[in-house]
């Protein structure tokens, strides 16, 4: 076997992995931000989601995302694998920037597995913004549709060959495909399931909050290194110049997004909120992750001091609206996914990390690149919103989507789970002192 494909199998297959460890960065910052009665349910949701996607990914989602097919959708091979490899870099399609032989010599497998990564991720940020009140059977089958058609369907118009891959359309490792689907399906679920349980009261917004942010930072800490493997690895080729290009975009964007969330929320709360911080670094992560190949070092400064302003604001926004996200996932995946789309049309140069692309607006592009970043960002959020109400608004009438007032109370750990997550410390008021109350 060529020593190349050796080394691009290994890439592909050890960024992956890297990836995949993410899952234990969400389950930690959802935890940490969530209530104590409700650890077990965060932790459990956020370990099953993945066999969850794995198994909807393997069945269908990998051929509607990959076979051949048309703009819109893949239609042969459709089922566990079974078609002919059909990934889009066999046609010169993969994003746009390697050439066919790059990606055609990995594997099969290899490429399955790096593909099923991104649409556990995709699944994984619902779990936080429909925290503390879904019930676990609903948000599994959700699960279950997003990762066999939702996210494959999308990712078919912007990897795959689709129709907005066709138009011009970047998105290097997902800021829309991966971040802001998953985005757009959380708020479709949190507007029909409601705020939780005495967060508003009339106009006064009270705050709940998390539990352990030292497992919340932890969490943080992981997830940034998980992109490492994230952003890089969607070269899906060991190319040297351009896999340390994005990790240092990556990086600083991450860095600036810190910084900047940290002095606005400073100003606007008083006090430097270590949650703001954190969210502020998952958001400068969610933001490059659409032009970490296409944009400089010192446009990614920028972009990431914008996510950071941009996390904190929406944060606030969200919660003038009465739209209840526990640990800031819309604020972090949705809407720094769309500006993250966005700012490849702004800021996108040719060839700056060894990679060829259309310039952007601020270097000679004109608004082409820009209008059709926003005409996917656009695209894609009208499909996921509509098809997530539909599909949440279906399980609501059926099985129910939000647990009791009771449960809820109680805590979803005992309800959902029989058990808790610190039954050492754990300490609970009667349900009665609460619905008295109400």
């Amino acid at each position: 076997m060529d020593m190349q494909v050796i080394v691009n199998t290994i890439w592909v297959l050890v960024t992956a992995k890297l990836v995949f460890f993410m899952n234990l960065g969400f389950a930690m910052v959802e935890s940490g931000f969530a209530r104590v009665k409700n650890t077990v349910n965060i932790l459990s949701k956020n370990f099953i989601v993945f066999a969850v996607a794995t198994l909807g990914y393997l069945f269908l989602g990998w051929g509607l995302m990959f076979g051949d097919g048309n703009g819109f959708v893949g239609l042969k091979g459709l089922f566990f694998l079974l078609g002919a490899d059909n990934s889009p870099a066999t046609g010169d399609l993969y994003q746009g920037v390697y050439r066919a032989l790059s990606w055609a010599s990995v594997p099969l497998l290899a490429k399955f597995f790096f593909q099923l990564v991104f649409c556990g991720t995709a699944a994984t940020i619902v779990s936080g913004a429909v925290a503390e009140r879904i019930k676990y059977v609903s948000f599994i089958v959700f699960s279950f549709f997003m990762s066999m058609l939702i996210y494959p369907i999308v990712g078919h118009w912007v990897w795959g060959g689709g129709w907005l891959q066709q138009k011009g359309m970047l998105d290097f490792a997902g800021s829309t495909v991966v971040h802001s689907v998953g985005g757009w399906a959380a708020l479709a679920g949190v507007l029909l399931l409601g705020p939780r349980f005495g967060k508003y009261d009339g106009d006064k917004i009270n705050v709940i909050p998390g539990h352990n942010l030292s497992l919340a930072t932890l969490g943080t800490f992981v997830l940034w290194f998980g992109w490492f493997g994230f952003n890089p690895g969607s070269t899906m080729t060991a190319d040297p110049k351009a896999i340390s290009h994005i990790a240092v975009t990556t990086n600083t964007a991450a860095a600036s997004a810190i910084i900047s969330s940290t002095i606005t929320s400073w100003i606007l709360l008083g006090k430097p909120d270590l949650g703001m911080t954190l969210n502020g670094c998952l958001a400068g992560l969610v933001v490059i992750t659409a032009p970490c190949a296409f944009v400089s070092v010192e446009a990614s400064i920028i972009i990431g001091l914008i996510a950071g302003m941009l996390v904190v604001f929406s944060v606030l926004f969200f919660d003038k609206l009465k739209i209840d996200d526990p640990v800031g996932a819309l604020s972090v995946h949705l809407v720094n996914g769309v500006f993250g789309t966005i700012s490849v049309g702004l800021f996108a140069k040719d060839n700056v990390g060894g990679i060829s692309c259309s310039n952007g607006l601020f270097y000679g592009g004109g608004t082409k690149l820009l209008f059709t970043q926003i005409q996917g960002v656009l695209s894609v959020g009208i499909f996921v919103f509509l098809v997530s109400v539909l599909i949440w608004y279906i399980l609501k009438h059926t099985i129910d989507i939000r647990v009791s007032l009771k449960e809820e109370i109680e805590g979803l750990d005992v309800g959902e789970h029989g058990n808790v997550a610190y039954p050492e410390f754990l300490t609970r008021k009667p349900v009665s002192y609460f619905l008295k109350k109400n």
